[in-house]
Protein backbone atom coordinates (compact mmCIF):
# COMPACT_ATOMS: atom_id res chain seq x y z
CA UNK A 1 0.00 0.00 0.00
CA UNK A 2 1.15 2.87 -0.72
CA UNK A 3 0.31 6.41 1.03
CA UNK A 4 1.66 9.94 0.10
CA UNK A 5 -0.95 11.36 2.73
CA UNK A 6 -2.51 10.42 5.45
CA UNK A 7 -5.56 12.46 7.34
CA UNK A 8 -6.41 12.48 10.69
CA UNK A 9 -9.49 13.09 12.99
CA UNK A 10 -12.01 12.33 10.17
CA UNK A 11 -13.27 9.24 11.25
CA UNK A 12 -13.39 8.32 14.43
CA UNK A 13 -14.71 10.68 17.20
CA UNK A 14 -14.05 8.36 20.11
CA UNK A 15 -13.73 4.08 21.53
CA UNK A 16 -14.52 2.80 24.61
CA UNK A 17 -12.31 -0.56 25.92
CA UNK A 18 -14.27 -1.80 28.83
CA UNK A 19 -11.82 -3.44 31.35
CA UNK A 20 -11.57 -5.78 33.86
CA UNK A 21 -9.52 -4.05 36.30
CA UNK A 22 -9.67 -0.16 35.59
CA UNK A 23 -6.59 0.12 38.24
CA UNK A 24 -4.31 -2.05 36.27
CA UNK A 25 -5.53 -0.39 32.79
CA UNK A 26 -5.20 3.36 34.27
CA UNK A 27 -1.50 3.07 35.03
CA UNK A 28 -0.68 1.11 31.57
CA UNK A 29 -2.31 3.53 29.85
CA UNK A 30 -0.95 6.59 32.13
CA UNK A 31 2.69 5.04 30.99
CA UNK A 32 1.74 5.04 27.05
CA UNK A 33 -0.09 8.43 27.25
CA UNK A 34 3.33 9.50 29.06
CA UNK A 35 5.42 8.55 26.48
CA UNK A 36 3.50 9.91 23.42
CA UNK A 37 2.61 13.38 24.98
CA UNK A 38 -0.85 12.50 25.99
CA UNK A 39 -2.44 13.69 29.44
CA UNK A 40 -5.11 12.10 31.01
CA UNK A 41 -8.31 14.18 30.00
CA UNK A 42 -10.57 13.10 32.30
CA UNK A 43 -11.33 10.64 34.81
CA UNK A 44 -13.59 9.05 37.73
CA UNK A 45 -14.86 6.33 40.01
CA UNK A 46 -15.63 3.63 37.11
CA UNK A 47 -13.74 5.20 34.16
CA UNK A 48 -11.01 7.70 32.65
CA UNK A 49 -10.62 8.75 29.30
CA UNK A 50 -7.69 10.70 26.45
CA UNK A 51 -8.43 12.21 24.05
CA UNK A 52 -10.73 9.69 21.59
CA UNK A 53 -10.45 6.94 23.97
CA UNK A 54 -12.53 6.34 26.50
CA UNK A 55 -11.77 3.46 28.94
CA UNK A 56 -13.97 1.96 31.20
CA UNK A 57 -14.69 -0.79 34.27
CA UNK A 58 -17.72 -3.24 33.76
CA UNK A 59 -19.87 -1.73 36.37
CA UNK A 60 -19.87 1.49 34.83
CA UNK A 61 -22.86 2.54 33.39
CA UNK A 62 -21.82 3.15 29.69
CA UNK A 63 -20.34 -0.72 29.81
CA UNK A 64 -23.93 -2.19 30.71
CA UNK A 65 -21.85 -4.84 32.49
CA UNK A 66 -19.82 -6.27 29.48
CA UNK A 67 -16.57 -6.30 28.49
CA UNK A 68 -14.98 -5.13 25.34
CA UNK A 69 -12.87 -7.48 22.85
CA UNK A 70 -9.72 -7.85 21.79
CA UNK A 71 -8.38 -4.62 19.87
CA UNK A 72 -6.11 -3.15 17.94
CA UNK A 73 -5.25 0.42 18.37
CA UNK A 74 -2.34 2.17 17.04
CA UNK A 75 -1.13 5.68 18.09
CA UNK A 76 0.72 8.58 16.56
CA UNK A 77 4.61 8.70 17.31
CA UNK A 78 6.96 11.81 16.12
CA UNK A 79 10.17 9.61 17.00
CA UNK A 80 11.50 6.51 16.54
CA UNK A 81 12.48 7.36 20.09
CA UNK A 82 9.10 7.84 21.33
CA UNK A 83 8.50 4.40 19.71
CA UNK A 84 11.12 2.75 22.08
CA UNK A 85 10.15 4.98 25.03
CA UNK A 86 6.37 3.63 24.53
CA UNK A 87 7.36 -0.41 24.40
CA UNK A 88 9.69 0.20 27.41
CA UNK A 89 7.11 1.72 29.50
CA UNK A 90 3.97 -0.23 28.66
CA UNK A 91 6.05 -3.23 29.62
CA UNK A 92 7.35 -1.93 32.96
CA UNK A 93 3.54 -0.70 33.53
CA UNK A 94 2.27 -4.79 33.34
CA UNK A 95 2.12 -4.80 29.22
CA UNK A 96 3.21 -7.82 27.38
CA UNK A 97 5.18 -8.11 24.47
CA UNK A 98 3.68 -7.68 21.04
CA UNK A 99 6.36 -6.92 18.54
CA UNK A 100 9.40 -4.89 19.62
CA UNK A 101 10.22 -1.50 18.25
CA UNK A 102 11.68 -1.98 14.75
CA UNK A 103 10.99 -1.52 10.93
CA UNK A 104 7.68 -3.43 9.44
CA UNK A 105 6.85 -3.91 6.11
CA UNK A 106 3.89 -1.50 5.48
CA UNK A 107 5.58 0.85 3.75
CA UNK A 108 9.20 2.31 3.57
CA UNK A 109 9.95 4.22 7.07
CA UNK A 110 7.15 2.46 9.21
CA UNK A 111 8.58 1.84 12.65
CA UNK A 112 6.61 0.43 15.42
CA UNK A 113 6.45 -1.45 18.32
CA UNK A 114 3.36 -3.54 19.96
CA UNK A 115 2.09 -4.44 23.23
CA UNK A 116 -0.63 -6.20 24.96
CA UNK A 117 -2.37 -3.90 27.52
CA UNK A 118 -3.57 -5.97 30.98
CA UNK A 119 -7.31 -7.14 28.72
CA UNK A 120 -5.24 -8.77 26.19
CA UNK A 121 -5.49 -5.68 23.13
CA UNK A 122 -2.68 -5.08 21.17
CA UNK A 123 -1.58 -1.16 21.54
CA UNK A 124 1.02 0.06 18.87
CA UNK A 125 2.46 3.39 18.81
CA UNK A 126 3.79 3.80 15.00
CA UNK A 127 6.42 6.71 13.72
CA UNK A 128 5.69 6.91 10.09
CA UNK A 129 9.07 8.49 9.37
CA UNK A 130 9.61 12.46 8.78
CA UNK A 131 6.74 14.61 8.13
CA UNK A 132 4.72 17.62 7.94
CA UNK A 133 1.58 18.27 10.07
CA UNK A 134 -0.73 21.06 9.01
CA UNK A 135 -1.49 21.10 12.93
CA UNK A 136 -0.58 19.91 16.23
CA UNK A 137 -3.88 18.63 16.81
CA UNK A 138 -7.58 19.55 15.65
CA UNK A 139 -9.43 22.06 17.73
CA UNK A 140 -13.15 21.10 18.03
CA UNK A 141 -15.19 24.19 19.94
CA UNK A 142 -18.94 23.67 20.71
Amino acid sequence: METNELHRGRLIDHIQLIVRDLAASRRFYQAVFDTIGIPIAGEGDTYFWADELFISSADSEAAAGTLTGRHHLAFQSRSRATVDAFHSAALAAGGKDNGAPGERPYHPGYYAAFVLDPDGNNIEVVYHGEATYSAGSLRVTF
